[in-house]
């Protein structure tokens, strides 16, 4: 069967956008100020590789796992994973910070802490098993590599920056974090509305097929 170029690279850009490299650098921002960058280089690599084996299984099996496995429906994941969406947009909007502080982990279980719930989240999740859903799973995993793989040079490329400006301009840096948590919280408040909305519209849709 051919690939669908076009479902290819709108699988890749939709978890692209929420593994946004400048939205995470706002939630590690604590990360990127005291690690040196070859520790928080190994740090997001192993992050990011904890996190590809996991959207990669969510990509083979899809809907499955929750249907099977958690006994619970695809849909209530994307509505409550909304709802855990809202409450960090909220939470940022009024300047309270990322709900979890990395840096208070031991050290041995940062990457753990990177990975979840910076990066495996309901929004990144969801995105795999549509991914494979639309392409297939081979060309899912392939899409949800690349993904992975530019966003974690996007981090590191973006700590690099963050060193060598923070030494000769740190008030643009500060500028930079308080724009961006903002324009953060809005795209995380407008992503979990769109995830409880289309949530709650396919499982209206089911319900008058008789599907639930």
């Amino acid at each position: 069967m051919d690939l669908d170029w076009d479902q290819f690279a709108n699988s890749f850009l939709l978890l692209l956008v929420l593994l946004n490299p400048f939205i995470m650098s706002i939630y590690l921002l604590d990360l990127v100020k005291r690690v040196e960058l070859r520790l928080f280089t190994r740090l997001i690599v192993r992050a990011f590789l904890i996190s590809l084996l996991v959207f990669l299984l969510f990509a083979w099996f899809g809907e499955r796992i929750f249907d099977n496995l958690f006994q619970v429906r695809f849909l209530a994941f994307m509505i409550f994973g909304g709802m855990t969406f809202l409450i960090i947009g909220t939470r940022l909007i009024l300047g309270m910070g990322p709900p979890v502080d990395v840096m208070s982990t031991q050290s041995r279980e940062v990457a753990g802490a990177i990975a979840m719930p910076f990066i495996v989240g309901p929004g990144t999740i969801s995105a795999s098993v549509i991914a494979g859903s639309r392409v297939g799973a081979p060309a899912a995993s392939l899409a949800i590599t690349l993904a992975i793989v530019v966003a974690a040079i996007s981090m590191i490329l973006l700590k690099f920056l963050h060193d060598w400006v923070q030494t000769r301009h740190e008030r643009y840096v500060e500028r930079y974090v308080e724009i961006a948590g903002r324009i953060t919280a809005l795209f995380t408040g407008s992503f979990a509305v769109d995830m409880i909305l289309k949530g709650v519209e396919r499982w209206l849709f089911l319900l008058q097929q008789g599907g639930l």
